[in-house]
């Protein structure tokens, strides 16, 4: 039974979850539409939400709350990620001022030839 067991481990260790949930949410944010995996797609789904959450309200705090807020989002995206957090909070986080939230679409593709895993494209919504 999988009570209270929250998330995805995609037969992965924890570190490698981790790099692979940064680089891949790194890779939206900067593309703005991805293709992978259905199980990928979600995994990473939630925590793009909250960034792009994160975003949108830093604009309406003051100068000190909305530069913790990139530090924050800095953490969460790892070393390197200084110009995909200046995309988020100057582009990203902007257009979706009048959206409550469901920033992300995952739409299904169907099973990838090789080894018939789920495929999916997940996307940024067009505001």
């Amino acid at each position: 039974m999988r009570h209270k067991v929250k998330g995805y481990r995609l037969n992965r260790s924890g570190g490698h979850r981790t790099a692979m949930r940064r680089t891949m949410i790194r890779q939206l944010l900067e593309n703005e539409r991805i293709k992978t995996t259905l199980p990928k797609a979600k995994f990473i789904q939630a925590e793009t939400e909250k960034l792009i959450t994160l975003a949108r309200n830093s604009q309406d705090f003051e100068e000190s709350a909305a530069v913790y807020a990139r530090r924050k989002a800095v953490a969460k995206l790892g070393n390197g990620s200084r110009p995909i957090v200046q995309k988020l909070f100057d582009d990203i986080g902007p257009r979706y001022t009048n959206r409550n939230g469901g920033y992300t679409r995952i739409l299904k593709l169907g099973p990838r030839q090789s080894d018939g895993a789920e495929m999916a494209l997940i996307e940024l919504v067009e505001e």
